[in-house]
């Protein structure tokens, strides 16, 4: 589930903020730039962000993030399970809670 989490998280930061290099993704997301990296891969590979280089930029190491059609989606779906779990959790505590 964690892989899942994220995924939607990039996604969130990715469609906020799509000019962000991934030094500042990772950071944002709080995970390294590695892991970073090979979520990206994934993404791209499912067909959830297309991956492009500027194209007026002296500095061609810089890139931009598209969410797809297909990653819209994707990331809606996620989103309706991220929201889902975090109504369970409410629900548990405030179930604690109660017991007290």
């Amino acid at each position: 589930m964690k892989f899942n989490e994220d995924h939607f998280q990039i996604l969130r930061k990715i469609q906020k903020k799509p000019k962000s290099s991934q030094r500042e993704l990772a950071s944002e997301l709080g995970i390294s730039l590695g892991k970073l990296n090979y979520c990206l891969k994934a993404l791209q590979e499912k067909g959830l962000i297309k991956i492009n280089n500027f194209q007026n930029n002296a500095n061609k190491i810089n890139y931009i993030y598209v969410l797809t059609p297909i990653g819209i989606k994707h990331r809606l779906k996620l989103t309706i399970i991220f929201m889902k779990k975090k109504m369970r959790e409410y629900d548990e505590l405030k179930s604690e809670i109660k017991l007290m």
